[in-house]
């Protein structure tokens, strides 16, 4: 009877999530994924768990920032870009040293470096992006602040792509593989070892990034400043510190997917243009300042774009998703899962 009566409210709150907006357009996400793997085959399952995962890391960093300092970033995919660039040259001469000296556990770890590295790297690019360019911003006047902000990112923008161009070149620096090793079959389809370790590590990511920002005092301090940046500093809170850590990990997690796809999309100077797309996609789609939603809405976008590019064609996967957000912007302005509270968890 007891363990009746405790069990009863999430079971309500289930159903009631079920007959709302978010849990219709995840349940229906679900049936339409289910359909598309019996009929092209688990492949399509497994080609939304690793762009869709890191399409979620992207949208999810970009919205934080968004809630908690209302930076629209327009630079988000050049941060992209930099953890490519990272685990490319942090990658590469670990390859050709294995070549001579074969050694299995550095063979193993090798990629596992080059990703954190590329992580380590975004991070510290958040710190020199706000240190000097929004920090002095914030402290001089915050009037205008969206338009000032929308320019200094599209700023920044063209001053990476180009001091990538200048300074690395615009050949192409990519890779086959991270590790030499043969696929695994998962339900009767072969899949690669980099494609699984992404998908692995985009869950585990976000799943770390759920507990941090829900049990912990930091998390709750983002969620606080996000909410009310006046009650914050009422209660302690250090409002600059919080936003300086926003910028890290919206920056970081970014990177760590550029450095995770890098058999994908090789480092270029433009390569963060089609993240950055993708990200806007799904913050805008799900609603702006939604964390949450931005997790399930990078898996979405992926489905909807694969599904675009087998059953249309190749050239339409980025008309369906904008056709799909000018519908949603008509029938909901604040986004599938968008609401009017103001927090960036809470939405």
């Amino acid at each position: 009877m007891g363990e009746a009566i405790v069990m009863e409210p999430v079971i309500v709150r289930f159903f009631r999530w079920l007959k709302s907006s978010a849990g219709i357009t995840i349940l229906v996400t679900l049936v339409i994924a289910a359909y598309a793997a019996m009929d092209q085959g688990a492949y399509v399952i497994i080609n939304i768990l690793v762009t869709g995962g890191m399409w979620a890391l992207m949208a999810m960093g970009l919205t934080l920032m968004f809630g908690v300092m209302n930076i629209s970033n327009f630079a988000h995919g050049e941060y992209f870009m930099i953890g490519t660039l990272v685990a490319y040259y942090v990658f590469t001469p670990l390859h050709q040293h294995l070549e001579s000296h074969p050694n299995h556990l550095l063979t193993l770890v090798a990629p596992v470096i080059a990703v954190f590295s590329a992580f380590v790297v975004g991070g510290m690019s958040g710190i020199l992006t706000d240190r000097l360019v929004f920090y002095p911003l914030r402290k001089r006047s915050k009037e205008n602040w969206l338009m000032n902000c929308f320019l200094l990112t599209l700023g920044i923008s063209v001053i990476l792509i180009n001091a990538h161009q200048l300074i690395f070149g615009t050949q192409y620096k990519g890779i086959v593989r991270y590790w030499p090793l043969p696929p695994v079959s998962l339900f009767g389809v072969y899949i690669s070892i980099d494609r699984l370790f992404a998908s692995v590590l985009a869950i585990v990511t976000i799943a770390i990034f759920w507990v941090f920002m829900k049990y912990t005092k930091v998390g709750q301090a983002l969620r606080a400043v996000s909410q009310d940046e006046t009650g914050a500093l009422m209660v302690g809170i250090s409002v600059d510190n919080i936003q300086l850590l926003a910028m890290i990990m919206s920056c970081a997690l970014a990177a760590m997917a550029g450095g995770s796809l890098l058999f994908m999309y090789p480092s270029y100077p433009t390569v963060g243009l089609e993240p950055l797309y993708n990200s806007w996609f799904v913050i805008i789609i799900v609603g702006f300042g939604n964390i949450a939603g931005a997790a399930a809405g990078g898996f979405m976008i992926a489905l909807l774009q694969i599904l675009t590019r087998v059953y249309v064609g190749e050239g339409w996967e980025y008309v369906i998703p904008v056709l799909l957000i000018a519908l949603v912007l008509i029938v909901k302005p604040n986004g599938l899962f968008g609401s009017k509270v103001r927090g960036i968890w809470e939405k």
